[in-house]
């Protein structure tokens, strides 16, 4: 299990890097996306990789090893949502370029040899 997980946040990472040298906006708003969903699956997997595990200590005098730490998963909640309000912001900033200079490449030139 602990492989699959590696290998998605490589595979994640990877190909937000590659969408970020793109030379189109929305490619590199996709490849922002793709590098926030990777670090969030790190977080999350910082917490240990257990399943039928109770998230919250019920009492103190258990076997602290059964229980999963609950505080990647409430840092990967609020990671979410300000992703999707940056993304947000993101997309509005593309528009507005795309409105005043009538193109979307990140590097001001229009793509034409």
């Amino acid at each position: 299990m602990e492989l699959v997980l590696a290998a998605a946040i490589g595979i994640l990472a990877a190909s937000g890097v590659w969408l970020l040298l793109r030379p189109r906006s929305f490619q590199v708003i996709i490849g922002l996306t793709l590098i926030s969903y990777a670090v969030n699956l790190f977080i999350f997997s910082i917490g240990g990789l257990r399943t039928g595990a109770d998230p919250v200590l019920h009492e103190v005098a258990g076997n602290v090893a059964q229980y999963t730490d609950p505080l990647p998963q409430a840092l990967v909640l609020t990671a979410i949502v300000i992703g999707f309000a940056t993304t947000a912001l993101f997309l509005v900033v593309l528009l507005t370029s795309r409105g005043l200079t009538g193109n979307d490449h990140v590097d001001g030139e229009d793509g034409t040899p």
